[in-house]
């Protein structure tokens, strides 16, 4: 069975426009949680799924109000560092992609941000 607990860089295509994502999962058994940091207006959504085998499926449900969930289907390959599959929403769908990463990108945008604002600290 694959764990894919950890960070996750990926990019999901919709109407062939892509849009990157950061995905931090935790599996515990078969079941998967987590959230996801989209690069795009939606922002940040929770997943829950299931991975069994080398198969995962997850649901994602952004955080804003008025959107619908977004069913994920997909495989991991052999060394567990790479999944891919097909997204759907009503009538849309599209591929999807992750690879396992080791940085965390929502620590670095939090820090990021905190330096902006002690810039700004002295500003009138």
């Amino acid at each position: 069975m694959a764990d894919l607990s950890g960070s996750w860089l990926g990019t999901y295509w919709q109407r062939e426009m892509p849009t990157r994502f950061e995905a931090t999962l935790l599996q515990s058994g078969n079941a998967l949680s987590g959230n996801i940091l989209d690069d795009g207006p939606l922002g940040e959504a929770l997943l829950s799924g299931e991975a069994i085998g080398r198969r995962v499926s997850f649901t994602k449900r952004y955080l804003s109000a008025g959107s619908e969930p977004i069913s994920y289907t997909g495989v991991v390959n052999e060394d567990e560092n790479y999944m891919q599959g097909q997204w759907q929403v009503g009538d849309d769908s599209g591929p999807w992609e992750a690879h396992r990463s080791s940085s965390n990108l929502t620590v670095e945008f939090e820090q990021s941000k905190s330096k902006r604002e002690l810039v700004g600290v002295g500003k009138v």
